[in-house]
């Protein structure tokens, strides 16, 4: 008898232990989408999308023009609604949010770094990053010490008083990694980050979104073309036809 209470105790143990991995597991899922289904008229542009990002994995996004990338990046933001399933950023159903609720999920859980930067031309750069930080409601004094600490991690802590436009391809998108993460997200998206860069500074940005990621433990969603890109990612899938055929 004391055999099968100490039996019977071990699995009560060992379902407590599991219980608690699944647990502390999904709270570590930054990205989930599950079925997810879009249509423009008579054109089925995502067609059942399931995909899951961990917090601090980076994953690229490949796929030819009219695959859908573009479509599953905008449902992901929030920008297009689905016509099926879900999409859940840090366990937070985005088809459940009214407008404003979205528009605050999507300034405080997510960060875009994109192709052409999009820096605001009368701002520094400092001012650029910061601005992004007073979105999300956070003091003058917080905003600096983490603006700073943000341009000392990105190596552009001698060029924080300059305009955009003084700044080189590279400076520019390391501004704008900067100001994607200064709000502590837990997902960032970025479409084509070194398309608009020549070689050398392309490979520069990619390496500082691989280290940012993995000591912020952010999730990055890295949309290329560009097969070089994917290697600072740690699983890579490919979309077609408004289907993902791998990951």
């Amino acid at each position: 008898m004391g055999r099968v209470r100490l039996g019977l105790l071990s699995i009560f143990h060992i379902i407590i232990y599991l219980n608690e991995k699944i647990i502390d597991q999904e709270e570590q899922v930054a990205l989930r989408v599950g079925a997810a289904r879009k249509s423009f008229g008579d054109v089925d542009v995502l067609r059942g999308i399931d995909l899951k990002i961990l917090a601090g994995e980076r994953v690229a996004l490949m796929g030819p023009s009219g695959s859908g990338k573009s479509t599953l990046l905008n449902c992901i933001c929030g920008i297009e609604p689905l016509d099926a399933g879900t999409i859940q950023v840090g366990g937070e159903d985005l088809s459940g949010l009214k407008r404003g609720e979205l528009e605050k999920l999507r300034r405080e859980n997510m960060g875009y770094v994109f192709q052409s930067f999009h820096l605001l031309p009368t701002l520094n750069a400092f001012e650029n990053v910061e601005f992004a930080a007073q979105l999300v409601g956070m003091s003058k004094e917080q905003r600096s010490k983490r603006v700073t600490d943000l341009f000392e991690q990105v190596g552009l802590s001698h060029r924080m008083d300059h305009l955009p436009n003084a700044l080189s391809g590279g400076e520019r998108q390391r501004v704008a990694i900067a100001r994607a993460l200064v709000h502590h997200p837990r997902l960032v998206l970025a479409d084509e980050p070194t398309g608009s860069l020549d070689t050398e500074s392309g490979s520069q940005v990619l390496e500082l979104l691989k280290s940012l990621s993995a000591e912020l433990k952010v999730a990055l969603l890295l949309v290329t073309h560009d097969h070089e890109s994917t290697r600072i990612c740690d699983r890579m899938i490919t979309m077609k036809d408004g289907s993902l055929l791998a990951g």
